[in-house]
Parts: structure tokens; C-alpha cells; sequence
């Protein structure tokens, strides 16, 4: 008898060491992407099906969150610019990931109010840019900033239809998770 209430005991005591890892890894891997609250100007705000939130509407991003989502060149041409330009910024995948995006699509939505709607999908399938510069300057308003939502035309020529420059928002404010 005392020698099953000592096994029991053993296993109770590794099942809760198995339980306590188990939940530390799940603490862990449900903050990995926990955002802090902007400490600059806000350039994007996420909403919708997110599960990361900084406020109590959504996700609010400074230059410097989304510099911390990692930065990446992409040239290409643009049917709005003469030549090809280096177009910098995080992957709009990056940030999908960062609020916890769960959704199928996003209404992506200019300062100006213009609106598209982008398949989610276009974010992994075509690595999609939010830039934020051109060739080393940071967008301005007048030059399609802060950010320009910037698909890989020269990489994929059947891109550059109605379509995709539709998709291809600028001065873009904020985006909704659908």
C-alpha cells in the first residue's frame, strides 16, 4: 500500500511538472508576439479578427514597432512610377503574424479614405511590402506615404492588372482583419 501511494505521488508530482511546463510554453508562445503601446506618432492601426491588441479597438503602430517587425528591400516598377525604386519596410505577412491576424481578407483603407479589400492570402503568396521608403527616404504624404502597399510587379508580370494596382493602397492609415 505505502508503495502505490508513493508512485501516485510521483506521477501527480511529474504530471504537474508536465502541467507547469505546459502552461509556461503556452504563456510564452501566446505573448510572442505581445505588442507594447506606441511610444512615437501612430502611422497604422489594425483592427478586426486579431488576437493581439495594444488598445482596447486594436493594434496601433508607431515607425518603430514597425521597424521591429524587420525591414526588407524590394525593387520593382510601379505602374505610378517611371522606373523601378528600392521600396523598404516589413512584410505585410510580419505583421499579419505580429497582431494575430486570423481572418480571410482586409479592408485596407487610406488616409484619404480609399478603400481595398486584400485577399489575406496576397501576403504570403506574393510577399507583399508595406513600404515605408523609396531608394533610402521615408514616403512622404505626397510621395505615397507613410505607408504604400507595394506587390512585386517585376518579379510576377501577370501582377500588374486592375486588380493588383487596385490592392496597391497608398497613404495607408489603417487595416481591418475581416
Amino acid at each position: 500500500m505505502q508503495s502505490v501511494k508513493r508512485t501516485l505521488s510521483l506521477r501527480t508530482g511529474a504530471m504537474q511538472k508536465v502541467a507547469y511546463a505546459t502552461l509556461f510554453s503556452a504563456a510564452v508562445s501566446m505573448n510572442a508576439y505581445a505588442l507594447d503601446a506606441p511610444e512615437g506618432r501612430v502611422v497604422l492601426t489594425v483592427t478586426g479578427k486579431i488576437s493581439e491588441q495594444n488598445t482596447s479597438n486594436g493594434a496601433e503602430f508607431d515607425l518603430a514597432m514597425l521597424r521591429e517587425l524587420g525591414f526588407e528591400d524590394q525593387v520593382t516598377n510601379t505602374p505610378w512610377t517611371d522606373e523601378a525604386n528600392t521600396y523598404t519596410g516589413p512584410r505585410l505577412k510580419a505583421l499579419l503574424e505580429a497582431v494575430g491576424a486570423s481572418g480571410s481578407q482586409m479592408v485596407v483603407t487610406a488616409l484619404n479614405d480609399y478603400s481595398a479589400i486584400v485577399p489575406v492570402a496576397d501576403a504570403k503568396k506574393h510577399n507583399v511590402l508595406l513600404a515605408l521608403m523609396s531608394d533610402g527616404k521615408m514616403l512622404s504624404v505626397r510621395d505615397k506615404g507613410p505607408i504604400f502597399v507595394v506587390y512585386p510587379f517585376d518579379d510576377d508580370p501577370s501582377l500588374n492588372n486592375e486588380v493588383i494596382q487596385n490592392r496597391s493602397v497608398w497613404q495607408v492609415k489603417s487595416i481591418r482583419v475581416d
